[in-house]
């Protein structure tokens, strides 16, 4: 699958899982860095030698002041990265408009909310759907759709397939002028629509 499919599946954590392999990996390297220098690879003297390395102690006591803004400071830079790293994860997923030319002078943009509604409208004129929900996701050069669709009891999902590919989202690739449009379709069962069973007293 493609990067721009996955795009219309699902958000992407592309970011997020490079910046946690990043960390695994420095941590893990300095986890290996230091059983090595335990077991005496790099020399018995030093395996023996303290943890902190006592000139940096005796630095520190002496630089109370300094070593207490160090402190402070790294305590900082380290909620600011984490800060930053959460809003990152929790931001809302960017809702794109697309943009149909970039000629100088002639842009011609499309609000992502009449996109979905215009393919909305659409969806829900299938028989055999009750709601459709749309969603446009990527980016304005690289559009993608997340199609959700209730179906009503008894529906044929091959004709709605049929019905939703060769003409709602034939039309969408149409106006977006692609020959293809990355798209995840989504098919609940209306519940509202469902017999109701016999009670027995």
């Amino acid at each position: 699958m493609s990067r721009r499919s996955r795009a219309a599946v699902a958000r992407s954590a592309g970011g997020d899982r490079t910046l946690t392999t990043i960390l695994g990996l420095v941590l893990v390297a300095a986890a290996v860095l230091a059983l090595l220098v335990g077991y005496g690879v790099f020399g018995d003297f030093r395996a023996q030698r303290p943890l902190i390395d006592p000139i940096a102690v005796q630095w520190a006591a002496g630089h109370a002041g300094a070593t207490r803004w160090i402190a402070i400071g790294i305590g900082v830079v380290l909620f600011v990265v984490g800060l930053w790293w959460t809003l990152r994860s929790l931001r809302p997923e960017p809702r794109p408009d697309v943009s149909l030319s970039e000629v100088p002078g002639e842009r011609l943009t499309v609000e992502h909310a009449a996109i979905c509604d215009a393919v909305r409208h659409d969806a829900e004129t299938i028989e055999g759907v009750s709601r459709a929900r749309v969603r446009l996701v990527g980016t304005p050069m690289r559009p993608a759709l997340r199609i959700a669709l209730t179906m009503v009891e008894g529906s044929d999902v091959r004709d709605v397939w049929a019905e939703l590919d060769g003409r709602v989202l034939a039309r969408a690739r149409e106006a977006f002028s692609v020959s293809a449009l990355p798209t995840a379709v989504r098919l609940e069962l209306d519940a509202s629509s469902a017999p109701t069973p016999a009670r027995v007293e």
